[in-house]
């Protein structure tokens, strides 16, 4: 099939529902936290999970999920909500018996094979109807759900597509949720793992946002104040997954680490520090920038263990923030890769609970409700990690055979990390980039680890 052939493949959408908590529950309600309330403005993010089916019926594999999708909601029943605001105007998730529930989406593309995804390293763009919620932003979770699913039937496979409403969790989350549900599709009859849903003592500072439609975003509103439609037109963009190998990824963490400073005391950098390094220099390679122009990278850093006292791995929510750091593209260029890495070790390190808490107070003091792109000038931002477990996200027929992230929250120089779907130390690297740096960045031999 090409790839001309694969963009008009119809989707067909064949049946809409929704699924709610197995057993009641009553009224509950947890007020969003500030670790939660800059995502209000970003898109659901979404998720995309590829299946092969042997001798399992689609339509019993649909029922079988469903049921799961009731049982586990039982304990994350904060995606069964809707976002809501008090009397106060701050944000909250509530649940309530009477509420629809998470909605399940079934459709088909009998034309796709499982193969036609997996053999596919241009990004997802292609398959985007196989993902609901396409630019919808988290504060439409006012009158939707916090939680979409699709199931698609393919010609030999299943592909599950999915939206999370990013003001109510974060990747931690999204794949102990995942987890959880594998589990109870598989036999277990508990989750090995509950949520821990008290997000209020990660944070218990009440914030109060003049935000009630989308059109009060901040993309939205850019978008309406000025005639000048050209300005908001942004340059062609492509995605494109990069496959290390696990020799490649040791490769670049030897070459990072074969010159520490001498007298240093500081530890040898890690893969993840290592790997965004290499990313950084071949992303400014690629843009061409001139020496003076500034060149940021952010990471979206899981604060779980850093924030004083330390929440569980469980905590369910947002507990993560940007840590940015900044140089000239010269500078960045000139010096050897250790320098890079050194500045995102460093970025990393002094991020702890002190630099979290005047991150928040400053940010309560004066509220600012982001859009997805503001990640800084030039910037290369990493979401996503190669720790989550995201194959072994099993529901009773195998692993899947790939996992990727959907075009929501998207932009020039978002990078994903995925673990290798073999197990290991390999990793997936998936990148948005405009369309001519992505030309330069697939040709550049010492990026590629080509000889």
């Amino acid at each position: 099939m090409t790839k001309e052939e694969i963009a008009t493949t119809n989707v067909n959408i064949l049946k809409k529902s929704n699924v709610k908590p197995q057993k009641p529950l009553g009224k509950k309600e947890c007020q969003l936290v500030t670790f939660d309330l800059p995502y209000l403005a970003f898109y659901y993010n979404q998720k995309l999970m590829v299946y092969k089916l042997g001798t399992e019926n689609f339509e019993e594999t649909v029922e079988k999920l469903k049921d799961g999708l009731a049982l586990v909601l039982e304990d994350f029943y904060q995606l069964a909500g809707k976002l809501g605001k008090d009397e106060e105007g701050v944000f909250k998730v509530e649940y309530d018996d009477d509420m629809d529930g998470a909605e399940v989406i079934v459709a088909e593309a009998q034309g796709i094979e499982v193969a036609n995804l997996t053999d596919h390293q241009e990004g997802i763009n292609k398959f985007q109807d196989l993902i609901p919620y396409n630019k919808i932003l988290n504060l439409e979770g006012l009158h939707r759900p916090l939680l979409a699913v699709q199931l698609t039937k393919l010609k030999d496979g299943l592909a599950m597509g999915l939206a999370f409403n990013h003001a109510v969790l974060d990747g931690t989350s999204t794949w102990h949720f995942m987890t959880s549900w594998a589990q109870l599709c598989s036999g277990a009859t508990s989750i090995s793992v509950p949520p821990f849903l008290e997000r209020t003592k990660a944070r218990d500072t009440r914030v109060k946002l003049n935000l009630s439609k989308p059109s009060d975003a901040p993309e939205h509103a850019k978008s309406e104040t000025n005639g000048d439609v050209s300005a908001n037109v942004d340059p062609p963009m492509r995605d494109r997954v990069f496959k290390f190998s696990e020799s490649a990824v040791d490769q670049i963490k030897s070459k990072v680490n074969a010159n520490p400073p001498e007298g240093s005391n500081t530890p040898s950098f890690s893969t993840f520090q290592s790997l965004s390094a290499h990313v950084w220099l071949a992303v400014t390679r690629a843009r061409q920038l001139k020496p003076e122009e500034y060149t940021v990278y952010t990471v979206f850093a899981d604060c779980r263990k850093r924030v004083d006292p330390p929440m569980p791995e469980s905590y369910f929510g947002n507990l993560i923030q940007a840590i940015f750091t900044v140089t000239a593209a010269g500078l960045l260029l000139s010096n050897p890769i250790e320098f890079a890495a050194g500045m995102i070790q460093q970025a990393i390190v002094n991020h702890d609970a002190k630099a979290i808490d005047e991150r928040n107070k400053d940010w309560e003091s004066s509220p600012k409700i982001f859009e997805y792109k503001d990640a800084g000038v030039n910037c290369v931002a990493v979401g996503s990690s190669p720790r989550f477990k995201v194959y072994d996200v099993d529901f009773g027929w195998g692993k899947p055979e790939i996992v990727r992230s959907g075009l929501n929250n998207r932009f020039d120089g978002m990078v994903y990390l995925y673990p290798d779907k073999n197990g290991g130390r390999g990793i997936d690297v998936e990148i948005s980039l405009e369309a001519n740096a992505m030309e330069r960045l697939e040709k550049d031999k010492e990026f590629l680890m080509e000889a």
